[in-house]
């Protein structure tokens, strides 16, 4: 990893890349996952760079969706893996949801490796090597494992694409994303949506596993039921607007 001095007033952001490259390097991030990082932070920088009012209430909404699922899964792709794979294996261990690997540019040997890194940073299984349930979809992603995603009542999808959300959904699945692009067809079609960094938001829902889980079925409920993801996505789009006119000194 390059070494980048800590006073650099990008330094958050050019560590991230970082990670991504290092991804590569270990063989579980595909290169496609370089030009990913790179979209989704441009729309960090557009919203300041910050986990938003709206993007910490989806991210409650969310956690309150993951404890009272019956049985949740975290799928877990390259670049989920290399960003955030110690903060992943927490919040599973926080919600009670299994872990899957997930991936459009699958060979086994990524599988195997990725599984094995969650595995060094603390999960205890990780399912994904057995592909004996397939999606309706024609890629690689549509290849899932019977007793994770396949027969998941909430899925949670960061850094996802549009079509196996849409997928998900269309089985009955909520979906919970977390996607710095409001505009996506993953946001715009999954159950609640988190537009947030996903290094923020992993650690932000961590936090509030542990808070919530005091309170009741029926909070839990009415946390969920009262949620709005339309709002979420126009919610983010405003910020934008926002951080524009004010680069722009409209």
């Amino acid at each position: 990893m390059s070494e980048i001095p800590k006073d650099h007033p990008r330094y958050a952001s050019l560590m991230t890349r970082e990670k991504i490259v290092e991804g590569v390097e270990l063989g579980i991030t595909s290169q496609q996952g370089l030009v990913a990082q790179g979209r989704g932070e441009c729309f960090d920088y557009l919203i300041g760079e910050q986990t938003t009012d709206s993007a910490l209430m989806a991210e409650k909404v969310a956690v309150a969706m993951l404890l009272l699922a019956e049985h949740p899964v975290l799928s877990v792709n390259g670049n989920a893996a290399a960003l955030v794979p110690d903060s992943l294996v927490r919040l599973s261990e926080a919600t009670g949801a299994l872990l899957e690997v997930n991936l459009f540019h699958r060979t086994e040997g990524r599988v195997n490796r990725i599984i094995e890194h969650l595995k060094t940073n603390g999960a205890s299984e990780v399912l994904g090597s057995r592909a004996d349930a397939r999606l309706d979809l024609q890629h690689s992603r549509g290849i899932v494992d019977s007793e994770g995603i396949y027969n998941a009542d909430v899925v949670l999808v960061p850094l996802e694409d549009g079509d196996r959300c849409q997928a998900l959904v269309d089985m009955g699945k909520r979906v919970i994303t977390i996607d710095l692009n409001p505009l996506s067809r993953t946001s715009r079609t999954a159950t609640v949506t988190i537009v947030d960094n996903v290094i923020r938001a992993v650690e932000n829902m961590i936090s509030l596993s542990h808070e919530m889980k005091g309170l009741d079925e029926a909070e839990l409920r009415t946390l969920v039921e009262g949620h709005d993801n339309s709002h979420t996505l126009s919610d983010a789009v405003r910020q934008m607007i926002r951080k524009l006119e004010e680069l722009s000194g409209l």
